[in-house]
């Protein structure tokens, strides 16, 4: 099964499978109508990305979900909920516990709008600033790992490409 590590050895690489009794080497596993299928690539690359960025993040207790809501927080001062959840396509009830969380740990705060007493206008907090600086120091290093193992230039591609939709 794929991801699973042989005994005492380090894991196959994507698209190889172990020595055959016959000819004691390597051959390597077509994938078939995968190989023309964008979104068994795209996958294979959006679980790459974030087991790397979970783990890069980790560290200063910060989600990849609450770093999106901090950086976007952060960039539109006094945006509100549904402006946020729009913007980054959660779904409120899951927006909501996210900011719960984020009040908890004094990372944002939610003030009451003054022109629609039922909208929030939401702010990083200086505790929320300066955890997000952090998280974005941490993030680009993440981006530095995935351009250096995506080239520069498929890089820029990617993105580019992926922006537009």
């Amino acid at each position: 099964m794929a991801g699973m590590r042989r005994p005492g050895k380090r894991p196959l690489p994507p698209g190889r499978r172990a020595a055959t009794a016959r000819g004691g080497r390597a051959a390597p596993i077509t994938l078939g109508a995968l190989d023309g299928h964008l979104g068994y690539f795209v996958r294979r690359l959006q679980v790459w990305v974030f087991q790397d960025f979970i783990r890069t993040l980790e560290r200063i207790d910060v989600s990849p979900a609450q770093f999106s809501v901090l950086v976007v927080i952060g960039a539109n001062c006094g945006l509100s909920q549904a402006e946020l959840a729009a913007t980054l396509g959660i779904e409120r009830a899951r927006l909501v516990r996210l900011l719960d969380r984020l009040e908890e740990r004094n990372l944002i705060s939610r003030l009451q709008s003054s022109a629609d007493g039922r909208r929030h206008a939401l702010e990083l907090t200086p505790q929320g600033r300066m955890l997000l600086a952090r998280a974005k120091a941490l993030a680009a290093r993440h981006e530095a790992r995935l351009m250096a193992r995506l080239g520069p230039e498929r890089h820029k591609m990617l993105l580019d490409a992926l922006r537009d939709l």
